[in-house]
């Protein structure tokens, strides 16, 4: 069986760091080896990294890049991802969550088979910071496709598997500008037409803390008024940078041909005003988010805000 490369980019997480490398010791699945490197931290995470590497994790723990520095977590994953071997399946891993044992084991399990490229992602137990349960991440609504990808992602970066065919996808290609890892990950496996498979079971404890690079709620409520905190025009910007960057030549070209011809009719929509963009919707009735609520949110910035340029 091919080993399970688990990718980590650590970036001042001495808090939490430790409990995570326990969790990866007591996977029920053996064959793994951590790739990790320190993105520019000032505290003590390369220290236990490299304790870690020398003593409980000796053997199946490799640095890449011995002299960190700050380049984001877009290009940190995307140089581990360079430096896992080929035939390996490839796990996101984040340094403040803990996993549950048979986290890789299920993976393993749910991709076996799978000829081309294939994702499998699950929910995940929230929790607050000293790893108290809140309860479950919420479980899908409806069965997401490409269409769906470009506008929510699914797949939380640390839940994430990919195969070795969704592997080599990824590491041909950079997401653009503002777009994490995990999301950039789904949007292409659907795209080309690949597998994607949604596991009810959580993998993971996920601390929900301040420094959470992007986080989950659970209260539909409060995830609305975070949006709205937001803005649109920030995430609509994101949409339009995600559709423009699927649009170029180098890559959609592996793109199916119903996802070229959708992307296609999305970017007219976008670049028209708002009778435009409100035709687009009625047309693509399946242009949705997991949530009515979300939907109909989305919707509206999409009418009002849908030629947002991203930024800079």
């Amino acid at each position: 069986m091919p080993p399970v490369a688990i990718l980590l980019s650590v970036y001042n997480g001495e808090a939490f760091l430790n409990q995570q490398l326990d969790s990866f010791l007591a996977q029920t699945e053996s064959n793994w080896c951590l790739y990790w490197r320190d993105d520019g931290s000032h505290d003590a995470s390369r220290a236990i990294m490299l304790s870690f590497q020398e003593h409980r994790g000796q053997g199946r723990c490799v640095e890449i890049d011995a002299e960190p520095c700050n380049i984001g977590v877009a290009l940190s994953y995307a140089l581990l991802l360079d430096a896992a071997p080929p035939d390996a399946l490839i796990a996101f891993a984040d340094q403040d969550d803990v996993w549950v044992p048979e986290k890789l084991q299920w993976g393993r399990q749910a991709l076996s088979g799978c000829e081309g490229p294939a994702l499998y992602c699950a929910r995940q137990f929230l929790t607050d910071e000293s790893l108290t349960v809140l309860g479950p991440s919420l479980p899908l609504c409806r069965q997401p496709d490409f269409r769906t990808a470009l506008i929510q992602n699914l797949a939380t970066g640390h839940t994430v598997l990919l195969n070795p065919a969704a592997a080599a996808l990824i590491r041909s290609t950079m997401p653009p500008k503002g777009i994490l890892h995990d999301w950039w990950s789904y949007a292409l496996v659907l795209g080309v037409g690949g597998q994607f498979i949604f596991d009810e079971r959580c993998v993971a404890l996920y601390r929900q803390h301040r420094r959470n690079a992007v986080g989950v709620e659970r209260s539909i409520l409060t995830r609305g008024l975070r949006a709205i905190r937001r803005g649109p025009k920030s995430f609509m910007a994101l949409h339009v940078a995600l559709v423009t960057h699927l649009l170029q030549p180098d890559l959609s070209v592996h793109l199916k041909p119903e996802s070229r011809a959708f992307l296609l009719r999305l970017r007219e929509a976008l670049g028209g005003g708002i009778r435009e963009r409100l035709r687009f919707l009625i047309r693509e009735r399946g242009f949705v988010r997991q949530r009515m609520a979300e939907t109909w949110l989305f919707r509206l910035w999409f009418l009002l805000y849908g030629n947002s340029s991203p930024k800079a």
